[in-house]
Order: structure tokens, then C-alpha cells, then sequence
């Protein structure tokens, strides 16, 4: 079964500089080492909710098939999400079921800053208005960091939504019921799938075409929810929920 949004990708060109403007912005931001394959490093705000947010730059351009190669070509900002797994290989074969194709799981990997080898396996959708899947092989506590590391004093405690924009929202719809199994509530142009504690919100905007849109964030402090944050190219929201 997939759970819950497992981490937020967020593009940034310089690692050092966006740690540094995610700090002062409030989050607690912990430094995530070096991918397996060398292109990229990374650094992580890891939320209560078990969910995290990945910033992440390369260190040289990636080749077209990567999974963020479109992200990089078109600058900073939100390049996709990831959905966590019970059991990749099984929860692939029942999206494949229901009707949609998945290539892998494919292994993949990073050496933390302290020496720490994670390793993970992934899925990879057949669209770019889905989500990639991210399924733990290592423990997941070396993965995503715990304790003080999910305090931050902007009051931030978990992912509330992902906005994205689609071309095309009867064929997304479709392929977000075979993703995860479930039926979406339908307001005007918009779908909402709700998985765990957090909505997915698709925007039927062919214009724009399919890219995320925008990251609302739970906060427990009122005085966070005040503004979006556009931060390397991130719309960022807080959400204040007063029994947080």
C-alpha cells in the first residue's frame, strides 16, 4: 500500500546558499550527502509528520534520462514529489493492476556527510503529473533524520498539500486512481486526492502544463501562517491549524 507523500524535491542551484535561506526562514535544515551516482548532493528538512523536504543541486548537468533532468533545464523550485511505499516491488505490481505502467523498482542511493551509506529503491512514473515512488532498503531513520532535527521554529510539522498544474486533468485523474486506489473530490477544475494526512491537488491548467504548482505546509504557530514564501523558486504557504 502507498502510505503517505514520502519527501518534496526542491531544485537549487547552489546547495550552500539555499541551506543557509531555508535556515533563515526557520527550518532545520541537515546536510544529506552525496548521491550514489555522483551528480547530485543534498540536503534535507525532515517534518514531524515523517515527511521531508529535499534540497537538492547538481554538481554537474544530468543526462535527459534522469529523473529531475526537465527540472534542471528550466531553473530552481518544486520538480517533483515522492510517494512512500509499503513494499516497492509489491505496491508497483498492484498499480500495475490497475492500469497504470511503472518502470522498476531501480536501486538507488547516497553517503551521508558522517560516512553513512543509505540505499533506497525507486519506481518511476510513465508521466510527469505523477509522483516517483521511494522505498526504503536501509532503515529509514538513516534516511530521514528524527528528533531535533523535526523542530523548527517556523512552527512547520508536515506537508498539508502539493498544487500541481496538469495538462490534461480527466487523463491525470485517471492515472492518479490507478497510482493509489482511491477517488478524488471534484470542485470546479480541480481534483483532490487525499493521502495520510496531506491533499494532492490537481489543477486541470494546459497552458501551464504538468509542473507543481505550490507546497502548503501545517505550522503550529499562527504567526508563520502569514505569507508565501517564493524561496529558490519554491511557492511556499504556511498552514496554521491551531490544534497542531
Amino acid at each position: 500500500m502507498i502510505n503517505a507523500i514520502d519527501h518534496v524535491v526542491i531544485l537549487v542551484k547552489d546547495l550552500d546558499a539555499a541551506i543557509a535561506d531555508y535556515s533563515d526562514l526557520g527550518f532545520t535544515v541537515v546536510p544529506g550527502g552525496e548521491h550514489a551516482d555522483g551528480l547530485s548532493h543534498n540536503a534535507l528538512v525532515a517534518l514531524a509528520d515523517g515527511s521531508y523536504l529535499e534540497l537538492i543541486a547538481f554538481k554537474r548537468p544530468p543526462p535527459d534520462e534522469h529523473l529531475f533532468s526537465t527540472g534542471y533545464k528550466t531553473g530552481e523550485g518544486l520538480v517533483t514529489f515522492a510517494l512512500l511505499p509499503t513494499e516497492i516491488a509489491k505496491d508497483v505490481e498492484e498499480v500495475r493492476k490497475r492500469g497504470l505502467e511503472m518502470d522498476g523498482p531501480f536501486p538507488g542511493g547516497r553517503v551521508r556527510t558522517d560516512g553513512q551509506r543509505v540505499e533506497w529503491q525507486i519506481a518511476r512514473p510513465p508521466t510527469r503529473d505523477l509522483p516517483f515512488l521511494c522505498g526504503d532498503v536501509t532503515p529509514r531513520d538513516l534516511r530521514v533524520p528524527g528528533g531535533e532535527a523535526r523542530q523548527h521554529s517556523n512552527g512547520a510539522t508536515g506537508v498539508s498539500s502539493i498544487d500541481l498544474a496538469v495538462t490534461d486533468l480527466a487523463a491525470s485523474m485517471q492515472r492518479y486512481r490507478a497510482l493509489l486506489g482511491s477517488e478524488p473530490v471534484l470542485v470546479d477544475n480541480t481534483a483532490t486526492f487525499t493521502l495520510g494526512g496531506a491533499s494532492i491537488i490537481l489543477y486541470g491548467l494546459p497552458e501551464v502544463g504538468d509542473v507543481p504548482r505550490a507546497l502548503r505546509l501545517h505550522t503550529g504557530k499562527a504567526s508563520s501562517a502569514v505569507e508565501t514564501h517564493n524561496i529558490h523558486g519554491a511557492a511556499l504557504t504556511f498552514e496554521y491549524l491551531a490544534d497542531l
